[in-house]
C-alpha cells in the first residue's frame, strides 16, 4: 500500500498465498492522503476504530497510534504489518474492544464497521475522551456509509458531514460538541429466549453490540436449537464461532457434567457468551477463549464440536473461514467425536465434509437450512 508516509508491505492473518483479498481498500488510502493533504495535526493521542487489518495504524506507527479492534485475527495481522515496516510492538497499543478506552482522545479515525451496533457502541465509549478540538474523520467504502451511520456521530459526538466520494469510498468528518446530550449506551442488551427452542427455551441470553443478530434470535440458531445432539454422552464439547454462546449453554444445560469450550476471534462475542452463561446459573465448567479457531486446542482432545461458521469476511464471501474450521474440529476430535454444522443449504458444506471426514449424515433440514453431522473415524 503507497501512502504519504511510504509504502507499507501488508497481509491478512492468517496469511495465504492463495488468498486475493488485500489488506487495505480504497477507504484507507482515502483517509491516510486526507490527513497528509489537510496538514492534520497527529500529536496527542490517536485512537484508529476498527482497522481492518491494521493498515491504518502501520502507517501512522511513527504517531505511536492506539488501536482498538473486536477482532483477534485484526490484532495478530497487526502485529504482523507492524513486523514487516520494521516497527516495534511498542509503538502501537493494541486495545480491544472489551478495555477500557484512552481517557483522552486527540484524534478519533474510524473505519466504519459492518455492525450500526458496534459503531454505536464504540462511539459512546470513546465520548467521554473526545472534546472540542479532537480531530474526527470515519471512512469507509459508499455502500457502507448510510445516513443512519451519519445520525450515529452527530447523536453522539456532534454536526456530521460527508466528502465526496472517490474510488467508491467516503470520508465522514465530525465536529465534536462537548455539550451534547448523547444519552446511555444501549449494549450490551438482554432478552429471553422464546419456547420451542430446546433447553435454553426462556432462559436469558446477553448480547454486546456487533454480535450477529444481537437483539434477537437468527432463524439459523434457532433452527440448530431444536436439533442439536441429545444423549451423546460428549464430555468435552467446543462451541466454535460461538457468538453469544446460545449454543453451548444449551448443552450445558442439557447435561451439567458437559464441560464447554467456548470459541470465537470476536471479543465481543467471547464477552457475551460468557455473560449468557453466568445469566442462567448453568452448573459445570466452562472455558471462554478469544483465538483464531482452534489453534491451542490439544490433538484429539474434543468430543464434539457444534458450528456455525461464518461465510463473510468483512463484505468479501469466501469459504474459506468455514473451511479453516472443519479442518480445525477434524484434528481436535477424538475417534468417534462428532463436527455437527448448521449452514445454509445452497453452500453445499456436505462436500467439504465428506471429502475431510469421508462420511456426512444429514440431521435435519428446511428449505432453507440443513444440520449435518461428521464423525470422525
Amino acid at each position: 500500500m503507497t501512502t504519504p508516509w511510504g509504502e507499507r508491505e501488508l497481509a491478512r492473518f492468517p496469511e495465504d498465498p492463495r488468498d486475493r483479498l488485500r489488506a487495505w481498500d480504497a477507504s484507507d488510502e482515502y483517509l491516510l492522503r486526507h490527513l497528509a493533504e489537510e496538514g492534520t495535526s497527529l500529536s496527542g493521542t490517536v485512537v484508529v476504530v476498527g482497522d481492518r487489518w491494521g493498515a491504518l495504524v502501520t502507517a501512522l506507527a511513527e504517531y505511536e497510534p492506539v488501536q482498538v479492534t473486536d477482532s483477534f485475527l485484526t490484532r495478530e495481522a497487526t502485529r504482523a504489518n507492524l513486523g514487516r515496516a520494521g516497527v516495534g510492538i511498542g509503538a502501537v497499543q493494541l486495545l480491544t474492544t472489551q478495555d477500557p478506552p484512552p481517557d483522552r482522545v486527540d484524534v478519533l479515525l474510524v473505519r466504519v464497521p459492518k455492525s450500526l451496533a458496534l459503531l454505536e457502541d464504540q462511539l459512546h465509549r470513546l465520548a467521554p475522551g473526545v472534546h472540542a478540538g479532537t480531530v474526527v474523520v470515519g471512512t469507509g467504502m459508499v455502500k457502507e456509509i448510510h445516513t443512519s451511520t451519519l445520525r450515529l456521530f452527530e447523536r453522539i459526538l456532534g454536526p456530521t458531514r460527508t466528502s465526496l466520494a472517490d474510488k467508491k469510498a467516503r470520508l465522514i468528518f465530525c465536529t465534536p460538541d462537548p455539550s451534547l446530550r448523547r444519552g446511555t449506551n444501549p449494549w450490551p442488551y438482554s432478552y429471553a429466549l422464546p419456547d420451542g427452542v430446546g433447553a435454553v427455551s426462556g432462559h436469558t441470553v446477553v448480547n454486546h453490540a456487533g454480535v450477529f443478530c444481537a437483539d434477537r434470535l437468527d432463524i439459523g440458531t434457532r433452527f440448530f436449537l431444536r436439533h442439536l445432539p441429545t444423549g451423546s454422552g460428549a464430555r468435552r464439547v467446543v462451541d466454535l464461532g460461538c457468538g453469544n454462546g446460545v449454543v453451548g449453554t444449551a448443552m450445558a444445560l442439557a447435561d451439567p457434567d458437559t464441560e464447554v469450550l467456548f470459541v470465537d476471534e470476536s471479543f465481543q462475542a467471547v464477552a457475551s457468551a460468557e455473560a449468557t452463561y453466568k445469566a442462567n446459573g448453568v452448573p459445570g465448567h466452562a472455558e471462554f477463549r478469544v483465538g483464531d479457531g482452534l489453534t491451542g486446542v490439544a490433538d484429539g482432545s474434543v468430543d464434539l464440536v457444534l458450528n456455525n461458521p461464518p461465510f463473510h469476511s468483512h463484505q468479501a464471501t469466501t469459504d474459506a473461514t468455514a473451511w479453516r474450521m472443519f479442518t480445525g474440529a477434524q484434528r481436535v476430535l477424538g475417534p468417534g467425536g462428532e463436527l455437527w454444522v448448521i449452514g445454509n443449504r445452497h453452500l453445499g458444506y456436505h462436500a467439504k465434509l465428506k471429502r475431510l471426514f469421508g462420511n456426512c449424515e444429514l440431521v435435519a433440514g428446511d428449505p432453507k437450512f440443513v444440520v449435518l453431522r461428521a464423525v470422525k473415524e
